[in-house]
């Protein structure tokens, strides 16, 4: 009974795709120092991003659940179905924001200070979308807490590379949660929830979406001029770049039909394959200046 229920609340929360944020925490860490950081901070860092994740969808389904019920594409959650109940879902967000708090504490001062910060980011995102437009960005923030976090956690301090790390993974994440929240246009509207594709419609925003890509690749490029990175790194940010330039040829105003494709699998590859260019670029420096 309690591991079905274990695998019904994974289920619920698509714990698989911590894969978008958690390898940018690596990034993070990685560049720090430029080097490996020890394994039990990679422990605590992985501890502490797998709570965060946690926590975060584990309370938007609970604060979401009334609206998830109506909306054809969410009504077969474990909330609007009754498989969990509200009671059990807060259990796990508060069991995940205890692992992110403990995590907090063993990695360093200031990343222990900052976890109220975290939690109030991570609890205000689902409410965004009930007054602004803005929701995909505030989305954006809260994953890209996961490299200047690590990076803080670790360096103990902010570093103008942390924030550009941070901006490249917030306008990363809002362009394709714009490009998914074309799946619920309609809904959006109909319910007078806010998004780009409600608010401006669908042309406009896959416009916005590039736009935002576009500026995650500059934020990424300024990150690795800052830190003087090797050829590696930057390869990294190429690869990145084509990646999201084919996700925009896949989802045009006329053909949203693989918008799943471009979100799930060529994101998931992105992250990836970032995390891999960094760590080449840490163990393999060739410079480029």
């Amino acid at each position: 009974m309690v591991f079905r229920k274990l695998k019904i609340f994974l289920e619920m929360i698509r714990f698989e795709h911590t894969v978008f944020a958690l390898p940018f925490a690596y990034v993070g860490a990685l560049l720090v120092h430029r080097a490996v950081p020890a394994l039990s901070d990679l422990g605590w860092l992985t501890l502490a991003m797998v709570g965060a994740r946690t926590a975060a969808m584990s309370l938007n389904r609970i604060i979401d659940r009334d609206i998830d019920a109506k909306n054809p594409r969410t009504s077969g959650r474990a909330l609007p179905r009754g498989l969990l109940s509200v009671a059990e879902v807060y259990v796990y967000a508060l069991v995940s924001l205890a692992l992110l708090a403990w995590s907090a504490y063993h990695l360093s001062r200031l990343a222990f200070q900052l976890f109220p910060v975290a939690v109030a980011v991570l609890y205000f995102y689902s409410y965004v979308k009930r007054f602004s437009w803005l929701s995909h960005l505030v989305l954006g923030a809260a994953d890209g807490l996961a490299p200047l976090g690590a990076w803080v956690a670790l360096a103990g301090r902010f570093a103008p590379a942390a924030w550009f790390l941070f901006g490249g993974v917030m306008f990363w994440v809002a362009g394709f949660d714009v490009i998914y929240a074309l799946d619920d246009y309609h809904f959006d509207r109909a319910e007078r929830l806010h998004s780009i594709p409600a608010r401006f419609g669908v042309p406009v925003s896959l416009a916005v979406s590039a736009w935002l890509h576009g500026a995650a690749v500059l934020c990424f490029g300024a990150a690795g001029a800052v830190l003087h990175l090797g050829a590696f790194y930057w390869l990294g940010v190429v690869v990145a770049a084509v990646i999201l330039v084919h996700e925009h040829r896949l989802v045009t105003p006329r053909d949203l039909s693989r918008a799943g494709v471009a979100f799930f699998n060529l994101n998931g590859i992105l992250s990836v394959l970032m995390l891999v260019f960094t760590v080449a670029d840490v163990f393999l420096p060739w410079k480029v200046f």
